[in-house]
């Protein structure tokens, strides 16, 4: 009991002490009242701006009645080549993530087709040990250009790559852009401009790869991105205002054995013959 007592004692001592120092100092106030004053129009009217901005963000997040409706309409249609006696629950470990993350992408048409081909898969008893609990966790980390260009491996699982490089006499080679592709031509990418970045996350998402040093033995496959235009923008740049010779590095992307798995599960639809 007199411990508590002293507690309280102590508490009530510091915030007198505080409220007295807070009184023993009008005169600063009174200076930094204007610009005080100042600052909280400024922080008002930011205020409302970040508001404004992020209202949309509220109806966006999806609760749980709408996620229902998703599942139940868009996995269901899924499904509807699966027969009855193959369609089981899907690993809590799979849902639980899945419909969790939905609240914040179902927005996202792309992602949201990867979440529902997610759970469709998760919920075939012929499909369902071939889903990884991971797959969860790399849908939520990929952008919606991303998942639109993973598309482009239902197809074919490797892709053919230029890199262009910069050669300046008595120098060595400097890279001017990695991983030229024809991915822009194949699918309609909000921002082609960043495929090589997208690329890149692909690989750290373990994906797909790039051997080293490798290169496609059809050369020929090689002839329409050495011939495209914006290749040609890219050697002028080279040639014109470097003042060097351009050197071009043939080499593939592949998806791995992971990320095979994941294009046949994930990226394709159920009912694609592909």
């Amino acid at each position: 009991m007199q411990d508590h007592e002293n507690k309280e004692t102590n508490v009530k001592s510091t915030i007198d002490a505080v409220t007295g120092l807070v009184s023993a100092i009008p005169i600063y106030q009174d200076a930094i009242q204007p610009s005080a004053k100042q600052i909280g129009k400024s922080l008002e009217t930011v205020t409302k701006t970040v508001n404004i901005a992020l209202s949309p963000i509220k109806a966006l997040v999806w609760g749980y009645e709408k996620i229902e409706e998703f599942i139940t309409s868009k996995v269901s249609e899924k499904l509807k080549n699966v027969s009855e006696e193959n369609i089981v629950s899907p690993p809590t470990s799979i849902a639980g993530p899945t419909v969790e993350a939905l609240r914040f992408a179902g927005d996202d048409i792309n992602l949201r087709e990867l979440y529902a081909n997610l759970l469709a898969s998760s919920m075939d008893k012929t499909t369902q040990d071939l889903i990884h609990p991971g797959y969860v966790e790399i849908i939520k980390n990929l952008s919606s250009d991303e998942a639109l260009l993973l598309q482009a491996f239902k197809h074919s699982i490797y892709h053919p790559l230029i890199d262009i490089s910069a050669k300046l006499p008595g120098s060595q080679s400097k890279k001017q852009y990695s991983n030229f592709s024809h991915f822009y031509k194949i699918i309609n990418i909000k921002r082609p401009d960043l495929i090589p970045s997208y690329l890149d996350n692909i690989i750290r998402l373990g994906l797909a790869e790039i051997p080293f040093g490798s290169t496609l033995l059809d050369p020929n496959i090689y002839e329409p991105l050495e011939d495209d235009s914006e290749l040609d923008l890219l050697k002028f740049k080279i040639t014109n205002e470097l003042k060097a010779t351009v050197r071009l590095e043939r080499k593939y992307i592949i998806l791995t054995a992971f990320g095979r798995l994941f294009v046949q599960n994930i990226v394709i639809d159920k009912n694609e013959n592909i």
